[in-house]
């Protein structure tokens, strides 16, 4: 079945019908854009979450070395990751069906219009020989009247009495005449009825059914093409769904990973002094005449800095950043962090000197890509950099190593003492070994007042009252803990907290 054959005669439905099919494709092409506009949207809300919530700075990624702080920065990434994937679900949308789509429907709309023109045209020509035919037999019509009204005149002309034989041949004449007009009109009607009743089987059984199938086989087009971006609709996000699996999946395993235990270990690993609790304090017995403890016995502050103030000082500038002012455990800290850094920095500088030769080497193959020579400053600046960032790497490796080797490290000092050194391999070695003997007395280093009272109970901490004026002898070292003097000459630790500095 087919239009040619069953809907010959229904021009004006099939107008309508194509041009609905066209609509309803347009319609789509209008619905896919707005979808993909949607997802472009969802992904850019997406990729701004994303990057509101990712962790900067260095207490950011020192943060991110424990499981569930790492798990959801990669859940971060992860959504990032699902919001490309959207991305790509509207651009493959945009270029495999909307344009695909808005090119084939400009090619239908082109196709439909000539084959209904040529319908019309078809029709205008029928139209136009029914009129000439139309004519003709009128003329045919009225040549037979005038050949039936000459032939009563003969006959009239025949009975009349009083006519002349003139007359009579004149009128038969006359008659005979007109009769051969209409004859030929005759036969040209008769010709053009059969060139009509030929143009128009032409026209209903060979022309329209051709063109009306035509057109039946675009409409019919137009579905299967729209099926086919139907199916593509659904397609090109299936496509996608392997990835976007894998990053659900991702999401899922980052918050799987997560190990509280091993993040409470790393989070005691980074932040244990490696001192001893203080200990007991002595029982002092007052009944046999015993002293109680003053100002020179050594006392054992809560991070058992060693009471030295008594002895020569050396005077040194300050040292170099080597972290040697903090707790071992820290300090092998400190210096693995700043070995991380410095690594991740040399790696950049690496990457972008082999980027920058790649480069150089493309301009020499192809000088018309560029010059060269002007790569050659950023190349030397580079190296530079590298040549800087290894000498510092093997100088904190140094320092590591004779943090964490079992070698010799320097005790906890400020910057206006230096107490000397603990051997490790000898424990029995006083202490005091390499101090020189009792020269000078410790310079006090500002003034301050108790803002509370404090009971000092522990072992090297001294009581103080709110009000009080003190004399600082040393700084707080970042342990929260200082060494005041009081006016009595008792001397011991205070937290920095108690006190405002007045000088």
């Amino acid at each position: 079945m087919n239009w040619g054959t069953d809907l010959w005669d229904q021009y004006d439905v099939i107008d309508k019908h194509t041009q609905s099919g066209l609509d309803l494709m347009e319609r789509y092409i209008k619905f896919v854009k707005e979808r993909t506009e949607i997802e472009q949207s969802y992904a850019k809300q997406l990729r701004n979450l994303t990057k509101k919530y990712a962790k900067r700075g260095n207490k950011d990624e020192q943060d991110c070395k424990y499981s569930n702080y790492s798990s959801f920065q990669d859940i971060l990434n992860e959504l990032n990751d699902y919001a490309g994937q959207r991305e790509l679900i509207a651009e493959n949308m945009v270029e495999g069906i909307c344009n695909d789509l808005s090119k084939y429907l400009q090619d239908l709309k082109q196709d439909r219009k000539m084959f209904l023109l040529d319908v019309k045209k078809g029709q205008q020509t029928l139209e136009s020989s029914l009129k000439h035919l139309e004519t003709v037999k009128k003329r045919f019509a009225k040549e037979w009247a005038e050949v039936e009204k000459a032939n009563q005149h003969v006959e009239k002309f025949e009975n009349d009495l009083y006519a002349t034989k003139i007359d009579v041949e004149k009128a038969k004449q006359n008659a005979l005449g007109r009769t051969r007009t209409a004859e030929d009109c005759r036969n040209d009607y008769a010709a053009e009825l059969q060139k009509y009743n030929k143009e128009k089987n032409s026209f209903y059984l060979v022309e329209i059914p051709l063109i009306y199938n035509k057109l039946q086989d675009l409409d019919e087009r137009r579905i299967r093409r729209l099926a086919e971006g139907y199916c593509q609709f659904s397609d090109i996000e299936k496509k996608v769904l392997p990835i976007i699996t894998r990053c659900l999946e991702g999401i899922s395993s980052a918050g799987a990973k997560i190990d509280e235990k091993q993040d409470s270990l790393l989070f005691i690993e980074q932040h244990k002094s490696g001192f001893e609790r203080p200990a007991d304090l002595e029982f002092e017995d007052y009944s046999q005449g015993m002293k109680p403890a003053n100002s020179e016995t050594t006392l054992n502050p809560p991070k058992l800095r060693p009471k030295l103030w008594l002895f020569k000082k050396h005077k040194q500038p300050p040292p170099e950043p080597d972290f040697s002012h903090l707790p071992p455990e820290q300090r092998r800290k400190k210096l693995q962090g700043k070995i991380e850094d410095i690594n991740k920095e040399l790696q950049k500088q690496q990457d972008q000197s082999e980027a920058l030769e790649k480069m150089k080497g493309v301009y020499e193959q192809n000088p018309q890509m560029g010059d060269p020579s002007s790569l050659e400053p950023r190349i030397t600046e580079t190296s530079q950099k590298i040549g800087q960032l290894k000498g510092e790497l093997v100088k904190y490796e140094t320092w590591l190593s004779e943090a964490g080797g079992g070698e010799e490290y320097s005790v906890p000092t400020n910057n206006n003492t230096q107490h000397g050194a603990v051997t490790t391999t000898e424990p029995s070695q006083n202490i005091y070994s390499e101090f020189d003997e009792f020269e000078d007395i410790e310079t006090p280093v500002g003034l301050c007042t108790a803002l509370y009272t404090f009971e000092g109970n522990s072992e090297g901490t001294i009581s103080i009252t709110e009000g009080e004026l003190l004399t600082v002898m040393e700084t707080d070292k970042g342990d929260g803990w200082m060494r005041v003097l009081k006016a009595t000459g008792e001397e011991g630790y205070i937290p920095s907290s108690y006190v405002q500095l007045t000088s």
